[in-house]
């Protein structure tokens, strides 16, 4: 009885000292962590202001940052071979600003160039899938699949029943979902591949109601990547669901643009899989099962840049500002999502008034809305500089790509919004080659020859009511 009433008298107070333990702790964390003095100052108003909730929106939402071990599996003495001094250019000085490129991601990444190595184009579902589930069909030793995305339809149950198969023939098999990116369909796929007997793991589940996990709610994996026996890798922008076969004429059909990889840079690919394997299941992926000896099989010098809230902090946006910084001709870019930071919109302004050609393509429609509405209210920045933007027209276009000078080529699953380029672990693979770049550029051309431009004058003419509607969007851009 004693006890109960001491607790009926203090715990006001105690449950009161915690609230102010968890303010002052938070507090601190986001003064020794936020870059940004206007997202501190938010933060802080926001840990102080809002009673109970303040601190656990910072722990959820304000947080973008893990430690992680990076793990080394001793692939690089054997991944790179020498980089041609022309990076594939005829006249090797004529190419003084690839080298500038080259050598500045090689600082931000810490990886080098790979040659030798072969990349080929599948557009959509219809292409990527069949291609996809043949590579797993004919798998010998290996398979890894990591993707955002696994739906439980159609096209997902293809890929349990062959993954399945390939386990049956003593294929070693792993498999890597995003546990956000699990739950858009129901029940999760995870129970079959379970029945399949496919090892399969979550990547950083998440939950407010467990306040250890609430830190990781908003870091998502977010990259796309399947390697068979080491050799051939598929990676870009489709998650697995039926809603990218767009010749099944789905409910709501996606555009996008994956990859096909083989040559020395897969074993580059398959390590950032491994990494992220170990990360979430502390088993480590190693020797020739996974890492065979590499082999020249194209023109293409390439490099891996994976990118995320962890010790790859940045390397994404520090990449295309080294891109756009030193473009002479052109930059051509697709992406779904447009919401970049100040640096990019001044790297991409400061192109255009060079006299570079800046052509920039987004969807007509979004699939989601509200971040059409925020993209729009910051059009008219890179507009009124001399950029050119494009809507290209439904079905939604979800592809990302980028292209400097007809050489250079960036691809991969980030998006040009703060998301991907601060909060999701992202995979980019960065290109170097003429032949490749042409090719990619047919792709955007086809894209710009349905798109419609955009101009300045129809940007000023929205009714106020639409600009007040897309500037408030805008104010959360940073978390859609």
């Amino acid at each position: 009885m004693y006890w109960h009433a001491v607790m009926d008298r203090f715990w006001p107070h105690i449950a009161a000292g915690f609230y102010l333990l968890a303010c002052v702790l938070a507090t601190g964390h986001a003064l020794l962590n936020k870059r940004d003095t206007r997202a501190t100052i938010i933060w802080i108003s926001v840990i102080w202001t809002l009673p109970l909730f303040g601190p656990v929106l910072y722990l959820a939402l304000g947080v973008n940052r893990i430690r992680r071990r990076a793990i080394q599996l001793g692939v690089h003495n054997t991944l790179y071979r020498p980089v041609p001094e022309n990076l594939g250019e005829p006249e090797p000085e004529g190419a003084a600003h690839l080298h500038h490129i080259a050598s500045v991601v090689t600082r931000i990444t810490g990886q080098p160039l790979s040659s030798g190595n072969h990349i080929e184009p599948l557009i959509a579902g219809d292409a990527a899938f069949p291609a996809m589930l043949a590579a797993i069909e004919a798998a010998g030793k290996s398979v890894t699949l990591g993707t955002y995305i696994f739906d439980n339809d159609v096209t997902g149950r293809k890929f349990v029943a062959a993954l399945g198969r390939a386990v049956k023939r003593g294929v070693a098999v792993r498999v890597l979902i995003d546990s956000a990116g699990l739950r858009y369909s129901w029940p999760p796929i995870t129970r079959k591949l379970r029945q399949a007997k496919v090892p399969c793991a979550e990547f950083l589940p998440a939950s407010l109601f467990t306040p250890w996990r609430a830190a990781t709610i908003n870091l998502r994996n977010h990259r796309k990547l399947l390697v068979v026996d080491g050799r051939t890798a598929f990676t870009g922008g489709i998650n697995l669901r039926h809603g990218n076969v767009l010749a099944d004429h789905p409910k709501h059909p996606v555009q996008d643009l994956h990859f096909r990889v083989s040559g020395p840079v897969v074993s580059a690919l398959q390590e950032a899989f491994a990494n992220d394997w170990a990360f979430t299941t502390n088993e480590i992926l190693d020797g020739d099962l996974w890492f065979p000896e590499p082999e020249e099989t194209g023109e293409v010098i390439a490099r891996v840049i994976t990118d995320g809230p962890d010790a790859d902090f940045e390397k994404a946006r520090w990449t295309l500002l080294a891109a756009l910084a030193e473009a002479q001709t052109s930059i051509k870019i697709v992406t779904p999502y447009f919401l970049p930071g100040t640096a990019l919109i001044t790297g991409l302004n400061l192109a255009a008034l060079r006299g570079v050609r800046v052509d920039i393509l987004l969807p007509a429609k979004n699939n989601l809305p509200y971040v059409q509405w925020a993209s729009r209210a910051m059009w008219w920045q890179v507009l009124e500089r001399g950029c050119h933007l494009w809507l290209t027209p439904p079905p939604f276009d979800h592809s990302k790509l980028m292209t400097v000078d007809g050489h250079w080529v960036l691809l991969g699953s980030a998006n040009w919004d703060t998301r991907s380029l601060r909060l999701n672990f992202e995979l980019n693979v960065e290109a170097y080659g003429r032949a490749f770049a042409a090719e990619m550029e047919s792709i955007i051309a086809r894209k710009i020859a349905t798109a419609r431009e955009v101009t300045l004058a129809e940007m000023d003419a929205r009714p106020i009511a639409i600009k007040l509607r897309d500037a408030i969007a805008r104010l959360f851009s940073p978390y859609l």
